[in-house]
């Protein structure tokens, strides 16, 4: 009896062991299993990045989504800084068609009416955005599972394979994304890509910032941002960039000294009208130079800082404008108008059809290299 009581408990502990393990969640309260699916003959997973600091990085494979970042606020007590979801169902575009968190190509921002020339060829592309083509159109690399190159506690890398005539741009491209956590708390990514034939590619990142960790009761308007440009590229009414690069001197574009998000964002001008707000291209000052800092980001509620530095030639701000309540993420929030802010550092918009401007072109022998590094600290 006792024998068979004891051969009854052990079995107890090693189910309850076994329901322990299934059930181990992540610093931001993610549990893996749930983002284990099969999608397209590819599998999903979520990745976790951690380091000595305590620091945490969720990434999932599918579309190169950063999930969560948990960073400590200046009491130590540690933040979920991004929006997003604690399930890959809810990543798939039949359920929400959204960028949370996602890697975008293979051009991210608008091209005008879908449409570029290449090699005196002319493509037509998804027109899914006021008739044009927003990143990559809506079957973008945000919706494909990417490919686990490499994976260890500090880094992940992802490949995806974008063949001839995706989405009817030319060229098939392959592309790696790797994102690294460092010891001083920085999310370093890390973007290349080649070609068959000659294309177009411009990456980024997509992830939504909300600094307090409160993305149901905190709007970044609260937030000060610096942006080191003396200049944007001003929009129409369907988002389109104009063709003007435009001194922000005495407008409510200049950043160049550190102000709240929500101090002009509502004033009486043109720009702030066509975009409902902030959802501009920055002409960064920085000359593609990864060491000098393109923006920072500052919650005086929590004295979280992100720094923002890349070897891209611009910074797409967006400032929530279209989040509207009817997308209910991460722990049952729904997330509200201007709840978070984007930093997507990128070529201008619609660069293919302005010469003029950084060439977004990539010919067969070329290698495309992105860097954007988030640093993030307290003050």
């Amino acid at each position: 009896m006792v024998k068979k009581l004891f051969v009854l408990l052990s079995a107890a502990v090693m189910v309850m062991s076994c329901g322990q393990e299934k059930t181990t969640l992540t610093k931001s309260g993610l549990d893996p299993e749930s983002f284990v699916a099969e999608r397209d003959g590819a599998k999903t997973i979520l990745h976790t990045l951690t380091n000595e600091a305590g620091m945490e990085v969720c990434v999932t494979n599918f579309g190169g989504r950063i999930v969560s970042v948990m960073v400590p606020d200046r009491n130590g007590d540690f933040k979920d800084v991004v929006l997003g979801f604690d399930n890959i169902n809810d990543y798939f575009p039949e359920n929400n068609q959204t960028d949370f968190g996602a890697t975008i190509g293979r051009y991210a921002n608008r091209i005008a009416q879908g449409r570029i020339t290449v090699d005196g060829v002319e493509y037509q592309l998804p027109q899914n955005n006021y008739g044009h083509c927003l990143h990559g159109g809506p079957d973008g690399w945000q919706y494909k599972v990417f490919d686990v190159v490499e994976a260890d506690p500090s880094h992940i890398k992802l490949k995806v394979v974008s063949p001839d005539g995706d989405a009817n741009f030319p060229g098939t491209v392959t592309a790696f994304v790797t994102f690294t956590l460092t010891e001083d708390n920085a999310i370093d990514i890390d973007y290349e890509a080649t070609t068959d034939k000659t294309t177009v590619i411009n990456m980024t990142n997509h992830s939504y910032f909300n600094l307090a960790g409160d993305p149901a009761g905190h709007s970044i308007v609260d937030d000060e941002l610096y942006i080191n440009a003396t200049c944007f590229t001003p929009v129409d009414s369907t988002f389109m960039t104009t063709g003007e690069i435009v001194p922000v001197e005495g407008t409510p574009m200049d950043f160049r000294t550190a102000k709240l998000v929500g101090r002009d964002i509502e004033a009486d001008y043109d720009q702030l009208h066509n975009g409902k707000g902030y959802d501009h291209n920055w002409v960064l000052d920085t000359n593609c130079d990864d060491t000098v800092l393109a923006a920072e980001l500052y919650c005086p509620e929590t004295g979280i800082v992100l720094k923002q530095y890349t070897n891209e030639p611009g910074v797409q701000v967006y400032a929530g404008n279209f989040l509207d309540g009817t997308v209910t993420g991460k722990k049952g929030v729904t997330y509200e108008f201007r709840h978070a802010i984007c930093l997507e550092t990128q070529k201008y918009p619609d660069t293919p059809n302005k010469p003029e401007w950084p060439s977004a072109l990539l010919r067969p022998g070329e290698t495309y290299h992105s860097h954007c590094i988030f640093a993030f600290s307290t003050k």
